[in-house]
C-alpha cells in the first residue's frame, strides 16, 4: 500500500504560504530571544573556532581534508545553522498530544504534516535573517572565513540548507509523534539530542571519524544530512560532483523522513480513535 504525501495542490498552497508567513512573524516577536540566542552562538563560536584552528595547526595547517579557513567558515556557518534547522528543544506537538488539544489540528483541510512543515519553514527563514547572518558577521570580522570559488556552490549550498531544515523537522516531527504512545516523551527526547549533538557533525566533522565509520553515518542516518552536509557544501570540501551527491543523499533523506512521519501520524490517529472509544 503506497504513503499519500501531502504535498501541497493549488487550492491549499495559498494557505501553505499563509502559515510559512505566520511561522515568520511567530518567531519574530520573540526579539530578545533572538538577540539572546545570537549572542549565546558567537560566544561559542570563538571557542569552537580556537579549538578547530589548534587541530589545524598540529596536524600541518590541514584537518581531514579540511584547511584553516575552511575549519573557521565550518564552525561559524555551523553556529548559525543551529538556528536554521533547530536542533534543539521542540515538544509543541507533543505539548498539543499531551493536552488534547491535537484534535483540532486533525480537523483541519490540511494534513498535520504539511501544516506543522510550512510553519517551519516559516520559522527557518526568519532564524535565516537572524541567528544565522548575526554569528557569520562576527566570525567574518575575526577571522578569515573560507570564500567559495566555484558559482554554482551558492545556491546549491541554498538548496542545501533547506533540504537540511526538512530533514530536522521530519526527524523533530517523529520524535514527537512518539507523545502518542507514551505521553512523555523526555526519554526519547533525551536520545534525540544525544544523536544530534554528536552525529550531525556539531562538535566536529565527522571527516574526524575513522574512514569505515562515516559511509555508515551518511548512508544509514539522516544526522550528517542537518548540519555536516550544508556545511561541506558550502566550504567546498570536495568536487562539484562530490557536492551534488551531498545533496542528493539529502534530498533522499528529506524524502524518507517526511514518509515516515506520514505513515506515523496515520498510525498514530488509528490508535487515537481507539482510545477515544
Amino acid at each position: 500500500m503506497g504513503i499519500d504525501v501531502p504535498w501541497p495542490r493549488p487550492g491549499t498552497l495559498r494557505t501553505s504560504l499563509a502559515l510559512a508567513g505566520a511561522g515568520f512573524r511567530r518567531w519574530a516577536t520573540y526579539r530578545q530571544a533572538m538577540l539572546a540566542g545570537a549572542f549565546t552562538n558567537t560566544i561559542f563560536g570563538f571557542l569552537r573556532c580556537s579549538v578547530m584552528l589548534a587541530v589545524a595547526g598540529g596536524a600541518g595547517g590541514v584537518a581531514a581534508g579540511y584547511r584553516g579557513p575552511q575549519l573557521v567558515t565550518y564552525v561559524w556557518v555551523g553556529q548559525g545553522l543551529l538556528a536554521v534547522v533547530q536542533l534543539w528543544g521542540w515538544t509543541e506537538l507533543a505539548d498539543r498530544v499531551r493536552t488534547g488539544d491535537v484534535q483540532s489540528d486533525l480537523l483541519r483541510p490540511i494534513h498535520p504534516v504539511l501544516t506543522y512543515l510550512t510553519a517551519d519553514l516559516g520559522r527557518a527563514a526568519f532564524a535565516m535573517c537572524t541567528r544565522f547572518a548575526a554569528p557569520l558577521v562576527v566570525g567574518a570580522l575575526a577571522f578569515q572565513l573560507y570564500v567559495p570559488h566555484r558559482l554554482t556552490t551558492y545556491p546549491l549550498a541554498l538548496v542545501s540548507v533547506l533540504a537540511a531544515t526538512v530533514v530536522s523537522f521530519g526527524v523533530r516531527y517523529l520524535v514527537n509523534l512518539s507523545a502518542f504512545w507514551l505521553l512523555d516523551i523526555r526519554g526519547v527526547l533525551v536520545a534525540w539530542l544525544l544523536c544530534a549533538n554528536v552525529l550531525t557533525g556539531l562538535y566536529f566533522p565527522l571527516a574526524f571519524l575513522p574512514g569505515w565509520v562515516q559511509p555508515i553515518l551518511w548512508y544509514g542516518t539522516p544526522f550528517p544530512s542537518i548540519l555536516q552536509a550544508p556545511v561541506d557544501v558550502l566550504v567546498e570540501r570536495g568536487s562539484e560532483a562530490h557536492q551534488l551527491s551531498i545533496l542528493a543523499v539529502q534530498l533522499g533523506w528529506a524524502a524518507a523522513v517526511l514518509a515516515l512521519a506520514v505513515l506515523v501520524q496515520r498510525r498514530a490517529e488509528r490508535g487515537l480513535v481507539v482510545q477515544g472509544g
